[in-house]
Parts: C-alpha cells; structure tokens; sequence
C-alpha cells in the first residue's frame, strides 16, 4: 500500500484539493479548445476531481492512476453521480505502455513530480495523443524540496523552460506557461510556505506541422 492508498479514503475532505482543482479546470477551459467529441486522460487522477469538474466538455474521460484505494474512489463517486463518460482505471503508465485506447487531450495534476523518469512518461504521452491532440500538466515550480521533505525520491518541481524543451524534443508545439495556483502549505510547527503552480499546455504535432 503506497502513501495515495492511505490517504485516498480522506482526499476529498481537504478544500484546498477543491480548490486546486477548480483553479486548474478554470483555466485549461480558458487555453484549450474541449469539444463534445473528444476523448480525454486524466494521469494520477487521484479521486478524480478534476474530471468531474471538466465531464460535461468532453465525450469520455478515462481517469487513470496507480493507486487502487484512490480508483475505487473514483469508481464510488461514478456510481454515485450516475454519470455516463466517466472511467476510472488502475494502471501504471510509468512503467507500462497503455494500447488500448487514444485520446485527444491528456492532463495531469501534480502527478508528473512524483515520476521519476520524465522523459519516458512525456514519450508516452505522446504515442497516447491523436495528431493535434492536447497535453495539459499543473504542476509544482522548481523548489528547494521543502514541499515533500526529506526522503521525497520524486521531482523537487521542475524548471518550465527545461520541460518546454522536453516537450519540444519529444513532438510537441504551441508550448505555453502560466502561473495558475499557490498552495499555502504547512512545513514545520513555525512556518507555512508559498508554493507556486504552473499549467503548461501544448499540442501533439501533425504530420504536416
């Protein structure tokens, strides 16, 4: 059982989730073009709030995370909510090539510092993504690790031009960058620190692009 198994029963209790999640959809619906038609990933989905919150924009969105305690959160509040396009999937694309199925965006929320290997996880992305299908990744700043502290195997944020540049080498174009939330997190028993988010978008290249 992983840390996001134990803390999955709880997640959706915390308002700053909520709120994280509502900022993030704000402002993907503001920089990418959603239609009806499209099919959708959400990687590390979580409880899948920011899915529900995106639903009625989009065809189906498969919600997919490596947590089982966390998908079957998922799967409760799908039942729950009786809602039609909603998947949750237990999967780990960090490891795994996923064949059965393509999309035409992929998002990802403060899931991509947790992987260890960027490169090959921006790949997969990629071969997931329909020709001129989006990506959209929030995300932390580059910070000092006080974020997670000591023992964290992950990112400590990343520095947006080297993961525009990761993304330009790996197909994609129309990279943007903005700021898009602060998480005001409790470090010690003395001080609450700023950490600021970033939401990167960009889109898969077509062949004639």
């Amino acid at each position: 059982m992983n840390e996001f198994d134990i803390r999955a029963e709880g997640w959706d209790m915390n308002p700053m989730h909520i709120e994280r999640s509502e900022a993030i959809a704000k402002q993907l619906l503001e920089r990418i073009p959603l239609r009806p038609w499209m099919n959708a990933l959400e990687f590390g989905a979580g409880t899948g709030i920011t899915s529900f919150l995106l639903k009625d924009h989009l065809k189906k969105i498969t919600m997919m995370d490596n947590s089982e305690e966390m998908v079957k959160i998922m799967k409760k509040k799908i039942r729950r909510s009786e809602v039609k396009n909603l998947e949750a999937l237990v999967f780990d694309l960090e490891n795994y090539n996923y064949t059965k199925s393509r999309f035409d965006l992929i998002f990802a929320q403060m899931a991509l510092h947790h992987v260890i290997d960027t490169k090959t996880i921006i790949e997969r992305f990629g071969q997931l993504l329909n020709p001129g299908g989006y990506l959209a990744i929030a995300d932390l700043y580059s910070e000092n690790g006080s974020f997670h502290g000591k023992g964290f195997e992950g990112h400590k944020g990343f520095d947006v031009n080297q993961l525009s540049a990761l993304l330009a080498e790996t197909g994609f174009i129309e990279t943007s960058v903005s700021p898009c939330y602060t998480i005001n997190k409790k470090i010690s028993d003395a001080e609450i620190k700023e950490f600021g988010l970033f939401l990167l978008t960009a889109r898969r290249a077509e062949q004639n692009e």
